[in-house]
């Protein structure tokens, strides 16, 4: 319990306890915490503690096995390199690190305190010259490192007087050892100094670690239990951990790694990078069988090298090392080897590790979607709220506009005004009532046609209807910005409603991205397997009924397509719908890879073909068109036909179907992207800019089609011999900021073919009185069936109409509807089940 759960008190002065029940209650509530134990405040200091504890030891046991280690002729960088990082990155622990090192110094084969110590102190003095400068920065240390210790072995030699060069040779290269194990150490003691582990570590980290455990090893050389090496002990255990949690390579690797070092500290243990690579690969090979298998494994392959490349001494001490080094790795709990595998890619527990963090991004990024999607929607409904609230403000001030300015401009000086405004109010209002009915009726009411009634009661009548008339002109003009400013407003409005529903399908999407799917993946795995094929890797997006996508990464040869004709026929048995290829690309994600995508196969698929040419004969048409397929499982086919011919129409008509396109490709309903094309290209342009569209959305599950037109000509379905034309009557868009949409909507069948053409097509026969009589038999003479053939053959029928000239530009696009035929049916296999498919996400 913290303080802000307890009820503020402030006793009286001189009062000895509380006296009132809600007193009571705080008092005795005080009384719970005063006896609860120790504070958060003290039990966040203790486990701080505890943590600070921790490092001191670490940072004792690490500096004084650096401090002692050697490598090649007395060389000794470890100590400067480790302190410099220290210095940087944990600074309170720079004391433990600089006493430990100096007193691992004193156990070093050939002990130099003193050269530790005044390494240690040029260092500590270069680093804190630096701070005084703001220049002391993690990327300065391995030069800063360099320097020092290459002042200190340079001074060292030069003491020493010795006339050959080789001394001044060793200072140098001592001098850039230190300077490459410093830019080592800056990636791995960062990563012992994380309060929160990452999901992965990056490779220069991975080596970092490898080398400073390395050194650390390093500075076992020399001490021996029982006549095993103690360094020999933890090069195996370290070889044994590395084989288990990563397999082949990691263990092979830790056994060159290890070796390397080993040799470099003791040349007489060349031998030993063969030994320990042989064995780490062969405790690879069998970690399938755990602990016992990796302990076997790394004692046949050191024990088989042993006895052929040494004596039967060095044989039996290094099985006795292989054996300490098993104990060990025996009496090292799950928990620790499981906890390393999380950081070595290719491991189950990586794995999982790095399904958890997608599923914290996924969690997290559709948290804060659907946080800007309510935003969103509250400014939607804001929107719509306050120009609903101001349409009925509106009309409340109608006749109070009308009254006041009657009232200031001709009853202020007029001497009835006491009689008319006060005695008889009801007539006067009445009165005003029937003359603002009259002007709205006629706005160009008269005097003389004036009743007479009404100059009875008033006898500035005539002075009263002209200010009316100036009044009610002013209030058109008024209410149609007014309606345009209400429709803009109505259009935000909706626009933004859209854009939240987007976020909400993208919400949607991600969380049913983040189901778990491993069983599933597993069972289509054993499938797969079943019929001899081996897949890298499966990765289930979506099992929804109509929505199924999953990702396989494959190594198959090029030219037999076992994709289409095997692994698709396949998941259409074990799902229960058809399943078809819908994407493969070669080369990913390695050269050697091919990642194919499988789909749920649409129920209807349609071919198109498109015919066109320009008036006059010009290279550039004013008319555009687009077909594409939409994922929510609709094709779109879209034909524009902007104003007039030429560049200017093309832009137009571009431009109308470019922002159409990206609206409907991104989830937006049809009719708000129609009617955003529309108020953007008012706005666009102080000219008149306008252009038809001409929209079909056809479901390829239920072969349901919705037709969009906007000023367009009529459209046609053939079906057979039966020729349905498609109308709708209505403006462009880019004309009137409040469009007319109408939404038709046609069920076909397969076999049918939809003919949307512009105008340039329907008017070429100008005899024609009846132009859709005309096109209907027209196309009832058209045999063919192919879309390509039948724009073609349409466009020459039109073209025909007027012999040697075009009068304005011509399009026409066919799409014709056919039920999908997948290429290979589906088999099945003896044993196999259907995959059982998650829940629906709502």
């Amino acid at each position: 319990m913290d303080k802000s759960s307890v009820v503020p008190f402030v006793p009286r002065l001189g009062a000895s306890q509380p006296s009132t029940p809600a007193n009571k209650r705080w008092w005795v509530r005080d009384k719970k915490i005063r006896t609860s134990g120790a504070p958060p405040g003290r039990l966040a200091r203790l486990g701080q503690a505890l943590r600070e504890q921790r490092w001191v030891v670490m940072m004792i046991v690490m500096g004084f096995l650096l401090g002692r280690a050697e490598m090649l002729e007395n060389l000794a960088p470890f100590a400067a390199a480790f302190f410099g990082v220290v210095l940087y990155v944990k600074r309170n622990m720079a004391f433990w690190a600089a006493v430990s090192l100096v007193g691992g110094s004193f156990w070093a084969s050939h002990p130099m305190p003193e050269v530790i110590c005044a390494e240690l102190g040029v260092l500590y003095l270069l680093v804190r010259g630096l701070e005084l400068y703001e220049k002391a920065d993690l990327s300065h240390a391995p030069v800063v490192v360099f320097a020092s210790t290459l002042l200190v072995r340079l001074f060292d030699t030069v003491l020493a007087d010795q006339p050959d060069w080789m001394p001044y040779l060793w200072t140098a290269v001592e001098a850039g050892l230190a300077f490459v194990l410093t830019m080592l150490f800056v990636h791995a003691l960062p990563v012992l100094n994380r309060s929160k582990k990452t999901v992965q570590l990056r490779q220069e980290e991975w080596i970092g670690i490898l080398i400073l455990i390395a050194c650390l090893i390093t500075g076992l050389t020399g001490w021996e239990v029982y006549g095993v090496a103690t360094a020999a002990v933890f090069t195996r255990y370290i070889v044994l951990l590395a084989a288990l949690v990563g397999g082949v390579s990691l263990g092979t690797s830790a056994g060159v790694v290890a070796g390397i070092m080993l040799t470099l500290s003791d040349l007489s243990a060349m031998g030993d990078i063969g030994l320990l690579a042989f064995g780490g690969l062969m405790a690879g090979l069998i970690r399938e069988g755990g602990k016992p298998g990796t302990v076997f494994g790394l004692l046949l392959g050191t024990s088989v090298l042993a006895m052929f490349a040494a004596q039967s001494a060095d044989t039996m001490t290094a099985t006795w090392a292989t054996l300490a080094a098993s104990l060990l790795f025996f009496l090292t709990p799950r928990k620790a080897t499981d906890a390393i595998s999380k950081y070595v890619p290719g491991t189950p527990h990586y794995a999982q590790n790095q399904r958890e963090y997608a599923q914290k991004v996924r969690d997290l990024t559709a948290e804060r979607v659907s946080r800007f999607s309510e935003v969103f929607r509250q400014l939607s409904g804001s929107f719509r709220q306050m120009t609903q609230a101001g349409d009925v403000a509106g009309d409340n001030r109608d006749f109070d506009h009308y009254a006041n300015a009657v009232h200031e401009k001709a009853c202020t000086n007029c001497h009835r005004r006491g009689l008319c405004w006060d005695v008889q109010f009801l007539q006067t209002y009445k009165l005003m009532t029937d003359m603002m009915s009259a002007v709205e009726k006629e706005p160009e009411l008269m005097p003389s046609q004036i009743p007479k009634p009404w100059t009875r009661l008033c006898v500035k009548t005539p002075q009263v209807l002209d200010i009316l008339k100036r009044e009610y002109d002013l209030y058109r003009h008024d209410q149609h910005w007014r309606r345009q400013l209400q429709d803009s407003r109505y259009l935000v409005a909706d626009q933004l409603s859209g854009v939240s529903q987007v976020m909400d399908d993208l919400v949607k999407e991600i969380r049913r991205e983040a189901q778990q799917m491993e069983r599933q993946e597993e069972e289509i795995r054993e499938a797969i397997d079943r019929l001899g094929l081996a897949v890298q890797s499966i990765d289930i997006m979506n099992l929804e009924e109509g929505r199924i996508e999953i990702e396989m990464v494959h190594a198959f040869r090029t030219g037999y397509d076992e994709c289409r004709k095997m692994i698709a026929p396949l998941l259409s048995e074990i799902l229960g719908e058809t399943v078809s290829v819908r994407q493969e690309r070669t080369g990913e994600p390695a050269a050697h890879l091919s990642t194919a995508i499988f789909a749920s196969a649409k129920a209807y698929e349609v071919e198109t073909g498109v015919a066109g040419a320009a008036k006059d004969g010009d290279l550039l048409s004013g008319d555009s068109f687009t077909m594409t397929e939409l994922y929510s499982g609709k094709f779109a086919v879209a034909l524009s036909d902007g104003m007039g011919n030429g560049v200017r129409a093309r832009m137009e008509s571009s431009a109308a179907l470019s922002m159409l396109e990206q609206m409907l490709q991104s989830g937006i309903d049809e009719r708000l992207a129609v009617k955003s094309v529309n108020s953007i290209l008012l706005l666009r342009s102080p000219d008149e800019m306008f252009a038809t569209v001409d929209l079909a959305l056809i479901d390829l599950y239920t072969a349901h089609a919705t037709m969009l037109k906007i000023g367009s000509t009529p459209s046609f379905i053939k079906r057979g011999r039966e020729i349905i034309p498609i109308a709708a009557n209505n403006l462009p868009i880019g004309i009137l900021q409040d469009i007319e949409i109408d939404l038709l909507r046609v069920q076909l069948l397969p076999g049918d073919t939809l003919i949307m053409m512009t105008d340039g097509i329907l008017d070429a026969p100008g005899y024609a009185v009846n132009k859709e009589l005309w096109m209907k038999r027209v196309l009832q003479e058209i045999k063919t069936d192919d879309p390509q053939e039948l724009a073609d053959e349409l466009l020459d029928t039109a073209l025909r109409q007027n012999p040697g000239a075009i009068r304005d530009d011509m399009t026409v696009v066919v799409t014709r509807i056919t039920r999908y035929q997948p290429e290979w049916a589906a088999f099945r296999l003896p044993g196999l089940s259907r995959v059982e498919r998650p829940r629906t996400v709502s």
